[in-house]
């Protein structure tokens, strides 16, 4: 089940479950799922310095796009907890785009409403679907290890460069692809 997280939920359940299976119940188990995080969203925190690095970057000069396969309600919970929408150039949900990661579609969306090229973009990401998605869209990632996946996976997957967290990501911005 780890190896799936960072799918979208429909691609998630159907690696999971097979695709019959994911037909019969996804979106019964989606509607759990999403009912469940909404119970528990005052328990979420953002990972540690993700909004400053956020910031940074935008103040920088930096269009910073959000991108989510999360449902509205969720992508809500999410946007009060990170609180950057006042320095962020776009969010990309769920309900704006009809495939997920590993799909390119997001990423495409992405590159969309930040109004930049492939090439002059960097997506940062915690998981390989992000790594595979930004890949197929010809935009490099930086990755960070939030999600629970190696470095050397990541690297493997064709990430450019991989920080243990979004705080040493900030820590050494400077010294980043992200900035030179």
């Amino acid at each position: 089940m780890h190896r799936a997280i960072g799918k979208g939920s429909g691609k998630l359940l159907t690696t999971l479950l097979g695709e019959e299976d994911a037909g019969r119940i996804g979106e019964r188990a989606k509607e759990l799922h999403s009912r469940f995080y909404l119970e528990t969203a005052d328990l979420l925190r953002p990972f540690d310095r993700a909004p400053e690095l956020v910031r940074e970057l935008a103040g920088r000069g930096v269009r910073v796009v959000l991108a989510t396969s999360a449902s509205p309600d969720e992508l809500e919970a999410l946007r009060k907890v990170l609180d950057v929408d006042d320095v962020v150039t776009g969010i990309v949900s769920g309900d704006d785009v009809e495939a997920t990661k590993p799909d390119p579609e997001p990423v495409f969306a992405a590159l969309e409403k930040a109004g930049t090229a492939p090439e002059d973009t960097i997506f940062v990401g915690d998981a390989v679907w992000d790594v595979h998605a930004a890949t197929k869209a010809g935009v490099r990632t930086v990755s960070v290890l939030s999600g629970g996946v190696g470095a050397a996976e990541l690297t493997d997957a064709g990430a450019v460069a991989v920080y243990s967290d979004a705080a040493t990501l900030l820590n050494r911005l400077d010294e980043s692809v992200l900035i030179s």
